[in-house]
């Protein structure tokens, strides 16, 4: 019924037979994969012969044989069909053996190079089929429910890339392991080892032994069994003998293959593409590299957006020189100038109030008005400190003024000074109610509200329309945003 290429199977003398009925529809040559094996899934015995039939799409008339055309389906009445014989060393005995070539088509499926290595001298022989194409461009996964015995003597295409299962019996047969019949060279493989697992492990041995058992219940199709063969490479087939007609007791799904799959296959696998992050400003801190303002060293600048509660956005950055250890930081806005000046009028009762959250920007000038002080537009810089804080930075600064140190200075002034300062020690410490002013038109600067959303009872907050002398302070009357065409 079937066309062998060996006689017995076992890679002996060459010989060809004729099966009738052969359809004359077979499949485009298609696109072939690597290395591949011929096995029968009951007796073992391996016959690369062609199948009866195998289910295909779109079958299309068969080529017919010409000298040209290798890869030649099997026919008693083509004489120029033989196989190569090559001499090769024998890998058993390393005497000369001899390799014998065959490059054939399996109808419904695609062409392969059968061969056979035999060695006279040791008795050693060898079977397997190559591939005379490509690894296909999807894998494939065959689902056979064997019912009876005619099910057992399907042919299968078997690559090295291919795993076997029997859910039935949790059993696999891994890629890269098993050539041969599939149940046949199952059990041989199992019993190879069992005289020295009786001698060592005998509770091991009894339990192979039980799993042989089912092993060959299943060779005589005692009960019903399924058996999968996923081939990532594409290449593996198993025989459809109804064909062309549909095989209810056999799946074909075609599938992508996985990223690791690609991999053992040895194709490069296609990175996927990776979406670039979103930058997240608000929880990374920025360097970029500047010169040092006091010796012109190179030095790094951190910078890094911070949202202020309730308020809007600042940038906050900050210089360390390793010369010279001189250490800066500023404070600019992370948004636009508001249409409205801002001033804050706070009401110091508390010596908690000094922990209060304060931003200071460019633009801002702070007053005392019991201690008849103002300071200008960016004396300080911009600053995000606390109250404390910035009170300190006021009296460090008046206190090193040069002018009103050393022998220069007049006997009124520093007595004013020292007065100065052991008062605004005073409001530190809390000892003296004093009012704060922050006027900013630009609208930029910031005193927390610990009762916020609510209203602060001791702080006042009004928003005006900046005078001619700001806008130009700001450099806003010289700007011209509409009609600049």
């Amino acid at each position: 019924r079937v066309l062998g290429l060996f006689k017995d199977g076992r890679g002996g003398s060459w010989r060809k037979c004729r099966r009738k009925g052969w359809g004359q529809e077979r499949r485009r040559r298609p696109k072939l994969g690597p290395e591949q094996r011929v096995v029968m899934l009951a007796s073992g015995a391996v016959d690369p012969g062609l199948p009866a039939a195998a289910a295909a799409p779109s079958p299309v008339q068969a080529r017919q044989p010409g000298t040209g055309h290798l890869f030649r389906p099997i026919s008693a009445d083509d004489e120029e069909q033989q196989p190569t014989e090559i001499e090769s060393l024998c890998m058993n005995c390393y005497r000369n053996g001899m390799t014998r070539l065959l490059l054939t088509e399996i109808p419904f499926f695609r062409e392969i190079i059968v061969s056979s290595f035999s060695c006279e001298h040791c008795g050693w022989n060898n079977t397997e089929i190559q591939s005379a194409g490509r690894i296909q461009d999807q894998g494939v996964r065959y689902t056979l429910t064997v019912r009876a015995q005619e099910d057992m003597n399907r042919e299968v295409v078997k690559t090295d890339f291919a795993t076997t299962r029997i859910p039935e019996l949790d059993f696999e047969i891994p890629a890269f392991s098993q050539k041969g019949g599939l149940i046949s060279r199952a059990v041989s493989g199992l019993k190879l080892d069992q005289p020295s697992r009786r001698a060592n492990e005998e509770a091991m041995a009894e339990r192979i032994d039980e799993f042989i058992v089912k092993l060959k219940e299943l060779k005589q199709v005692a009960s019903p069994f399924t058996l999968i063969i996923d081939d990532p490479s594409g290449n593996s087939f198993v025989e459809n003998p109804h064909a062309p007609r549909k095989d209810d007791a056999l799946v074909i799904t075609h599938y992508n293959r996985t990223l690791q799959q690609e991999e053992m296959l040895g194709l490069q696998a296609e990175e996927p593409e990776e979406k670039p992050e979103e930058e997240d400003l608000r929880n990374e801190v920025l360097h970029f590299n500047t010169n040092c303002p006091e010796c012109n060293a190179p030095a790094q600048t951190n910078m890094k957006l911070v949202q202020i509660p309730h308020f809007k956005e600042v940038i906050i950055m900050a210089t360390n020189c390793e010369n010279c250890g001189h250490r800066t930081n500023e404070v600019k806005s992370g948004g636009a100038v508001e249409p409205l000046g801002t001033r804050i009028t706070f009401y110091i009762t508390d010596p908690s109030d000094m922990t209060r959250d304060l931003l200071k920007s460019e633009t801002c000038s702070m007053e005392i008005p019991e201690l008849e002080f103002e300071l200008g537009m960016a004396v300080l810089g911009g600053k995000f400190t606390t109250l404390e804080g910035i009170l300190k930075d006021i009296q460090e600064l008046v206190t090193k003024n040069p002018f009103t140190l050393g022998d220069s200075s007049s006997p009124g002034q520093t007595e004013k000074l020292q007065e100065f300062s052991q008062k605004l020690n005073q409001i530190i410490e809390g000892n003296m109610k004093a009012h704060f002013v922050m006027d900013d038109p630009a609208g930029n600067s910031y005193l927390q509200n610990v009762y916020a959303p609510e209203d602060d009872p001791e702080m006042k907050v009004e928003h005006y329309k900046r005078t001619f002398d700001q806008n130009e302070e700001l450099g806003f009357n010289d700007m011209k945003t509409e009609g600049y065409e």
